[in-house]
């Protein structure tokens, strides 16, 4: 059982942040964490203080963080989670907003009824809510997971594989996201060595070797000497890439080998002698074509600075990194390096950091582990025009590029110039590419697929707003619609919403305006009987009788959009705009549209007013996409005699045959645009008239 000796630790962590009045908060988080602890064990058998204040001396020591008001939250972080008469209060009147509000953002949530999945849901919504509105949040739980897994092997088996998915999930990648490098490290091998015990120590004996290369000293030498008779002073070290280099984070797979598994470090005394080294070292190990790149000049949005070049020596490819030795402390210590709560004005990537967890922490139908992969993932290195660096993951497209660049650029971008090509919006970068972006003067209403093409989080946040808000503007039209019908059904005037006791009602189902109610009805998150009895009751003055149960006939709404953001149509039953008596299931994500005789929708539980039936205002709902039928086995005489008769509304795009050629008699596509549902149901018809027989799938 270990012991913890208080003075020693104050003696230690005052060598990181002195003893001035400004500490003040920090030592006296200190005793409170102390006596607040008191008694508590970790499974470990030391006493439980060793881990809230080895948290607070990771974030000293090895992130650089030396404002007091962070390392106190992380002396704090569970203390309201593990001592019952703690609250957020005490800790506020005790220590200040600040250190509150961290402290809160780290605490777990205590009580929930659901499954252990929607448990942890809940918890890494409430983590990633907590860091929108202060991202030292994340930091402080950063340095508690590289605690935790540094003393993991006291857990049950079942617990470490859990500790090690969390940390390879999300953990990791983002101490990458933050410029955490050392800390990256670290975090993903440990936790791979826990998720993969047999592979990690074969590969831990392939890395071995690789160190012990005898090859390694001699070019390193030679290298050091060609510096010095320039004068240059210079420590070169070769880094070999440790487990964590070999995780494949898509697949989450252990790969087998590497490209370029070693790093030579070269540190050199001033900024100048950077580029000194790189003109020795070119000369010395010629560079592979275009690998060359300024990070000097042009830091990364984690404020990464140095030179990388790759050379191929003796037949091995090998990453060269000439920086002074501030940057290569900087490089480790990334963003949060001396992180201040208090500064009011946050850098562009804080902000952006900001947004991703904001979306992550309100949106279920993000995933955050693709979220926060993609922005840890492999770079490109991109240029502007003017010659400008922009950094992107592996696979980005011209609408990441956009939306780095400026959110509004990102709205309104409507494709690229790459070189002489002119591309869409989706195209996939590569590396070294000039990009040129192409605008129009309003936002574009970009498809649903263009978030899972796009791979950095700042471009699938700015998405998930845009269709988030396009959701919106439809639930609260739904929401006016069916609350109309349900109020004339119990013969109620929809005027009643505008008197003044409204407000009561809003009040008393928190919610802070009607469009926000109107929203929660066409979302059916709210139930249509209580809100109805509370309007009758409350703005009619009846008295407290139950209201009668409503009929079983669907409230309706009429729709003017087709957009797959809003209406899903379920994979089930294939409806279409066309059909007759399409039923939508309501909800935050949208309407999902059902035929009135699916299987599937008679099998599901839902109560009536989670439901409307839809019908479309036809001539109203454009019809942007292309759409295509299939004829089956007509001749060519026949199709383009259909053709010749079709109705005006039919623009035919491309008419293909189909199918083997041998075959007599073929089968054809046929591409075409049409305006409006109303022109497509005049093609159907067309179809339906004829004697041949087709295919046909609505494309929304």
């Amino acid at each position: 059982m270990g012991k913890f000796d208080l003075e020693q630790y104050r003696q230690e962590m005052a060598s990181f942040i002195g003893t001035g009045k400004e500490t003040s908060v920090f030592y006296k988080a200190l005793d409170f964490a102390f006596a607040a602890h008191d008694g508590q064990m970790r499974k470990s058998g030391d006493p439980y203080i060793i881990h809230p204040c080895a948290t607070a001396r990771i974030l000293a020591e090895e992130m650089d963080v030396h404002n007091c008001e962070i390392l106190a939250a992380g002396l704090l972080h569970d203390t309201i989670e593990d001592v019952e008469e703690i609250t957020a209060q005490v800790i506020q009147k005790k220590f200040g907003q600040n250190v509150e509000a961290i402290v809160v953002g780290c605490t777990k949530v205590k009580h929930h009824t659901g499954d252990k999945q929607a448990l942890k849901k809940l918890v890494h919504r409430k983590l990633f809510t907590g860091a929108a509105a202060r991202p030292e949040v994340m930091v402080v739980k950063l340095a508690d997971r590289m605690h935790n897994l540094r003393t993991l092997d006291s857990m049950p088996r079942h617990k470490r594989q859990r500790i090690a998915e969390e940390t390879l999930d999300f953990y990791a990648p983002l101490a990458t996201i933050l410029g955490l490098f050392a800390l990256k490290r670290e975090l993903y091998t440990r936790a791979l060595t826990y998720k993969f015990p047999k592979q990690g120590q074969k590969l831990k004996q392939y890395i071995n070797r690789l160190e012990k290369n005898p090859d390694l000293l001699v070019f390193t030498e030679k290298l050091n000497n060609a510096l010095r008779k320039k004068d240059i002073q210079a420590q070169i070290a070769v880094r070999t890439k440790g487990l964590w280099g070999y995780y494949d984070i898509r697949n989450q797979i252990l790969k087998k080998e590497l490209e370029v598994p070693q790093e030579i470090l070269i540190t050199v005394e001033e900024r100048t002698c950077c580029y000194k080294a790189l003109g020795i070292l070119n000369k010395l190990y010629p560079p592979i074509p275009r690998t060359i790149r300024d990070f000097i000049a042009n830091p990364k949005p984690t404020g990464y600075q140095g030179l990388h070049a790759r050379a191929i020596i003796e037949g091995n490819k090998y990453l060269f990194k000439i920086r002074t030795e501030e940057m290569a402390r900087s490089a480790q210590r990334g963003l949060v390096k001396d992180w201040n709560p208090n500064e009011k004005k946050q850098g562009r990537f804080i902000k952006e950091l900001q947004e991703m967890f904001d979306i992550l922490g309100n949106n279920e139908a993000v995933s955050y582990r693709d979220m926060i992969a993609a922005g840890g993932r492999k770079e490109i290195y991109t240029y502007t025009p003017e010659g400008d660096l922009v950094c992107l993951p592996v696979n980005s497209v011209v609408l990441d590029f956009a939306f780095r660049i400026h959110t509004d650029i990102g709205h309104t971008c409507t494709g690229a110039i790459i070189g002489d090509k002119k591309v869409g919006p989706d195209e996939v970068l590569h590396d070294g590419n000039m990009i040129r972006i192409l605008r129009r003067d309003t936002q574009v209403n970009f498809d649903l697929s263009m978030q899972h093409r796009c791979q950095t989080p700042r471009a699938r946040s700015e998405l998930t707003k845009v269709f988030r808000k396009r959701i919106q503007a439809v639930s609260v039209e739904t929401g006016r619609a069916v609350l109309e019908q349900e109020m004339r059904r119990y013969g109620l005037s929809y005027d009643l919403l505008e008197q003044q006791g409204m407000k009561n009602i809003l009040i008393y189902f928190n919610i802070a305006s009607q469009e926000e109610l109107l929203q929660e009805v066409g979302q059916g998150q709210l139930r249509l009987r209580e809100l109805i009895y509370e309007i009758r009751n409350g703005l009619q003055m009846r008295s407290q009788e139950i209201l009668p149960q409503p009929t079983g006939i669907l409230n309706r709404i009429e729709l003017t959009t087709v957009d797959p953001v809003v209406v899903k149509s379920s994979a089930c039953c294939k409806p279409t705009p066309l059909d007759k008596g399409s039923v939508g299931l309501l909800s935050r994500r949208g309407i999902s549209l059902h035929c009135k005789d699916c299987f599937q929708l008679k099998k599901l539980k839902f109560q009536r007013e989670d439901a409307v039936e839809i019908r479309w205002q036809l001539s109203a709902t454009p019809v942007k996409k292309e759409q295509k039928f299939i004829i089956v086995s007509a001749t060519a005489k026949r199709l383009f005699k259909f053709l010749s008769l079709a109705p005006e509304a039919l623009h035919v795009v491309d008419v293909q045959r189909i199918g083997k050629s041998s075959t007599a008699v073929p089968s054809w596509e046929i591409r075409f645009n049409v305006m409006n549902l109303q022109g497509l149901k005049r093609i159907i018809r067309h179809l339906d008239r004829s004697d041949l027989r087709y295919s046909f799938d609505f494309e929304q």
